[in-house]
C-alpha cells in the first residue's frame, strides 16, 4: 500500500524543518501522538535516530520502534519500523513555493513550505501479500486521513510559533 498526501505551511521551510525535526517533542505537535521514547540519538544528524511511539491508531494504541534511515537537511527524512511481517516505510519531504506577496502582507510572511507525507508498507511474508492485496484498497483512505490529520496537526503547530 502506498499512500501520499500534501499540504501548505505558512513558514520558511527551514522553521517546518526544525520543527519536524524535533522527534521528542512530536507529541506536543500531533494529535494522535501519544508518547515518544528516543531509543538512540546519533550523535549528528537525524540517520539512526531512533525511538518509540506510541498513538492512537484506529482507535486503538498502537507503539511501533521507528527510525530514520535516510536524510538530506532541510528537505527530507524517512523513516523505517518493521512489525507484523511488514516493513513500513515513511517519508517527510519540504518544497519552498513561490507565492506572491500581496499589498497588505509582508515577503517574510509570504513564504511558504509544502510539507508532503508519504506511507509505504510491504509485506513480508505470502500470508501478508495475500491479506495486503485483499485490504489495502480499504486501508488506503483510512491510512490518508490518518496522514492528512497529522500534517494539519503540523500546520497548526507550525503556524502559531
Amino acid at each position: 500500500m502506498h499512500a501520499s498526501v500534501s499540504i501548505n505551511i505558512a513558514q520558511p521551510k527551514a522553521v517546518v524543518w526544525q520543527a519536524i525535526c524535533d522527534i521528542e517533542h512530536s507529541n506536543t505537535m500531533i494529535g494522535a501522538i501519544l508518547a515518544i521514547e528516543i531509543l538512540h540519538q546519533p550523535t549528528e544528524g537525524l540517520i539512526g535516530l531512533k525511538w518509540r511511539e506510541t498513538r492512537k491508531m484506529f482507535g486503538k494504541e498502537a507503539t511501533e520502534v521507528m527510525w530514520v534511515t535516510k536524510a538530506e537537511d532541510n528537505h527530507y527524512y524517512a523513516t523505517r519500523a518493521e512489525n507484523h511481517g511488514a516493513v513500513y516505510i515513511s517519508r517527510l519531504s519540504l518544497v519552498d513555493l513561490e507565492v506572491e506577496a500581496t499589498a497588505d502582507s509582508t515577503a517574510e510572511s509570504a513564504r511558504m513550505t509544502q510539507l508532503t507525507m508519504t506511507f509505504h508498507t510491504e509485506s513480508q511474508s505470502r500470508l501478508g501479500k495475500i491479506l495486503a492485496s485483499c485490504m489495502g484498497f480499504f486501508m488506503k483512505g483510512s491510512m490518508q486521513k490518518m496522514l492528512n490529520q497529522d500534517l494539519v496537526d503540523i500546520k497548526h503547530y507550525v503556524e502559531k510559533t
